[in-house]
């Protein structure tokens, strides 16, 4: 059996999979609602949504206990004595291919693994200046659709804003549900106006402009060191019934629409700050990430209500190997606590998960492999993109939560959207991407288990690591057996219902040599790859498809060159790397001597550099600033010197000649936790962390590796036998900070489609 099976586990303190419907580990809550924006809360087995953060007596925070798997799942809108729990809703018999056993009760409340609730007051905590209390401040966890319900639909249909997203944005002067009562009663009056209202009663968030007045003799890194200041944000002072989660320290922010902080391009954006010696604000961007780990269960796709229900790619372990290379081991150490609840979320499924089922973002494999997949636990349209999500709707006969769930797991991935999540290559509505193994949730997976196998090791807990370093093992073995295509020369997504790869060849085929889970032969056949299929005048392209979605032909992204660049290096492709790394500093240089600002992505196929970066694509126009832009851009520079000095002569309005480039700091080559490779590695020769020695940098393969998929892969399995476990409601995050008050429940719940 494998060891990443789902009962596995050498102890309690190290279960990873957890009863069905019980949501402690990751501290969720469920809500639900027959239509999408009229949602009723139907919470079981879990820890009621706790909607007021304002009146709640320390003391009664303390005496929080154990919900047991009968209690009643209920609505708090306020703080207030809790009655004695109802009986537990029955299981509803249509809930589609919901595992039938189960843990009883008694067991359940046996297992030691379930923490106790933690009373967690710091983390939103005002900055020293403010003088209000973070605990008197109301916020409503729902999202914006679903607090301020027909009100919300209205305002899109009256099309007050130009980007949906500032509806979700708008902070609303009193209590969502008392904003709503006055709005159904002024709505009747014949000189009404809902722009007026709006006005009167949103506010508007304070957006810091990222535009950039260029000086004369500036540089385009004078802009990249310019720039943090335009697109940092200080601690947040908490907003009465604002939907954006405050953050205890000063961080980054992407730019553009993009004014809060988003999980992945983080990772990205601090390569930069590492480089240009801003590690104090590296630090506390790692300590916001831990704070939102903290109260939410997992790091959000941003600190927004409306992002509760997913994630982005975990790179939390690496934003602590960039960190530990300046601040050292403690950080591993330091960060434990939410380096293990965010493995816990990510590997969240049931103990008696059966092949070909699925549980969030949990796949268990027909070998018994569990792998990941993208997952929202909503199935609603996206707060932020509600009109375009309700059209796309429109264009199909599929059901519309089933699509609305694939649009939202889409969007987790960070790339939302591209074709390698649709279908048929080209139509959104065709989007399967709950369906699909993706490369990079894999590999960072893998790497997010060697970051807590290396961090109990520095605690001598040796069962905890062992156990960690063969949970890494299993996978990355599954990687190599599920997505490796011999025939192309490239890893590609797995359609766990299909048991078979998709033909989308992507960027992402490189995340295996980024992070030095490839064997050799198979990183050379990367590299032949993208250097025939993905390599064009400006840099690597996100696919091969041109669809006019934004992560496809022609556009190219930062993420995609970092990692490439990286990964080819680190397997001794260094010439094809370097010339990635030239043609992507001359195509963003080259647009920055146009323009004077440098962009979300670009167009790296045109011959002829364009001042606006190419035509965009995707949902919304082309944004500027850019985090991981300016992050990235400078490690590459720092990297590769020569090549950055041939490219700014050629666009003098980017170079300073008085400016000295900063000495190349560690970003590129902060690896980390010390991790050897050994006879325990699934495939002779691949280390078993990407955190490698410089020995082990340019091994190569003396033996052959195992088969790859063609010859090793699982018999196609009949479609009866695949069964998607969907929870019976939709989780949402507990707000650890007040005592839950249980009342009725308002609605019956939603049901999902398998």
């Amino acid at each position: 059996m494998s060891l990443f099976s789902s009962n596995t586990s050498p102890s309690a303190p190290l279960a990873q999979a957890h009863p069905a419907g019980h949501r402690w580990p990751t501290l969720h809550n469920a809500y639900n609602g027959k239509h999408p924006l009229t949602h009723a809360i139907h919470w079981r087995h879990v820890l009621p949504l706790c909607v007021l953060l304002s009146t709640t007596p320390f003391a009664a925070m303390a005496q929080n206990a154990h919900p047991s798997a009968t209690d009643p799942v209920v609505v708090a809108p306020a703080p207030a004595p809790a009655p004695a729990p109802a009986p537990a809703p029955a299981p509803d018999a249509k809930t589609s291919g919901e595992t039938k056993a189960r843990p009883t009760p008694e067991l359940e409340q046996k297992n030691t693994a379930i923490p106790t609730v933690q009373v967690k007051l710091f983390d939103l905590k005002p900055p020293p200046q403010a003088n209000q209390p973070a605990l008197n401040v109301p916020q409503d966890l729902r999202p914006p659709s679903i607090a301020l319900g027909d009100l919300f639909v209205a305002i899109h249909a009256a099309k007050i804003f130009t980007d949906p997203k500032s509806v979700a944005d708008a902070t609303p002067d009193q209590a969502p549900s008392d904003l709503v009562a006055i709005w159904q009663q002024q709505k009747k009056l014949p000189d009404f106006n809902l722009k007026t209202f709006v006005s009167r009663h949103f506010t508007m968030p304070v957006l810091r402009s990222a535009s950039y007045s260029r000086k004369p003799d500036e540089s385009v890194r004078d802009y990249i060191s310019g720039m943090w200041d335009v697109l940092t944000r200080s601690a947040d002072i908490p907003v009465a019934w604002s939907s954006l989660l405050p953050l205890p320290h000063d961080y980054i922010v992407p730019g553009g629409r993009f004014s809060e902080f988003y999980y992945w391009d983080s990772y990205f954006t601090m390569i930069g700050l590492y480089e240009d010696q801003h590690v104090d604000l590296m630090r506390n961007m790692v300590r916001d990430i831990a704070s939102l780990i903290e109260r939410y269960g997992h790091m959000p796709n941003g600190n927004r209500t409306y992002y509760l229900g997913r994630s982005q790619p975990p790179f939390f372990s690496l934003m602590l190997d960039l960190l530990a290379s300046h601040d050292g081991q403690i950080t591993y150490t330091t960060f434990l606590p939410a380096l293990q609840k965010e493995y816990d979320y990510w590997t969240d499924r049931p103990t008696d998960l059966k092949p070909d089922e699925a549980w969030r973002h949990a796949v268990k494999m027909p070998d018994g492999t569990v792998m990941f997949r993208p997952w929202d636990d909503m199935n609603t349209p996206r707060d932020e993109s509600y009109p375009q999500d309700q059209a796309t709707a429109q264009t199909t006969h599929r059901a519309p939560k089933e699509l609305w769930r694939d649009l939202r797991a889409g969007a987790e991935t960070g790339w939302d959207y591209s074709s390698r999540w649709l279908a048929d290559g080209k139509t959104l509505s065709t989007i399967q991407a709950t369906s699909l193994l993706t490369i990079e949730y894999n590999c960072l997976i893998v790497h997010l288990a060697q970051t807590l196998s290396h961090a109990y090791s520095l605690q001598g807990n040796k069962e905890k690591s062992a156990f960690y370093m063969a949970q890494a093992e299993a996978l990355q073995n599954a990687i190599n057996t599920y997505l490796w295509n011999e025939k192309e020369g490239a890893y590609f997504d797995y359609n766990w219902k299909t048991h078979r790869q998709t033909n989308i060849l992507s960027a992402a085929t490189a995340v295996p040599l980024f992070l030095h889970q490839a064997p050799q032969d198979r990183a050379d056949a990367v590299a032949k790859t993208i250097e025939k299929r993905l390599l064009h005048a400006g840099g690597l392209t996100a696919t091969d498809r041109e669809t006019g979605q934004q992560w496809d032909y022609p556009n190219g992204w930062a993420p995609n060159q970092w990692m490439a660049i990286k990964g080819l290096e680190q397997y001794g492709h260094d010439t094809l790397a370097a010339e990635i790394g030239r043609r992507w500093m001359d195509r963003v240089i080259g647009t920055f001597e146009k323009s004077g600002v440098l962009l979300e992505k670009y167009d790296v196929v045109a011959k002829q550099i364009s001042a606006t970066g190419g035509k965009g694509g995707g949902e919304y126009p082309m944004q500027i600033g850019f985090g991981w832009t300016n992050g990235t851009l400078l490690g590459l520079m720092n990297r590769y010197p020569q090549n950055t000095r041939k490219v700014l002569d050629k666009n003098p309005l980017s170079d300073q000649p008085s400016q000295q480039p900063l000495p190349p700091v560690d970003a590129w080559n902060a690896n980390g936790p010390d991790i050897a490779v050994t006879d325990k590695s699934p495939l002779k020769g691949v280390p078993l962390s990407a955190l490698h020695t410089e020995e082990t940098q340019n091994q190569k393969q003396e033996e052959p590796n195992t088969p790859h998929a063609s010859a090793s892969a699982p018999t196609e399995t009949p479609p009866r036998m695949r069964k998607e476990l969907e929870p019976n409601s939709i989780p949402l995050p507990v707000q650890p900070f007040m005592t839950p008050t249980p009342t009725p429940l308002l609605n019956e719940a939603i049901q999902h489609a398998p």
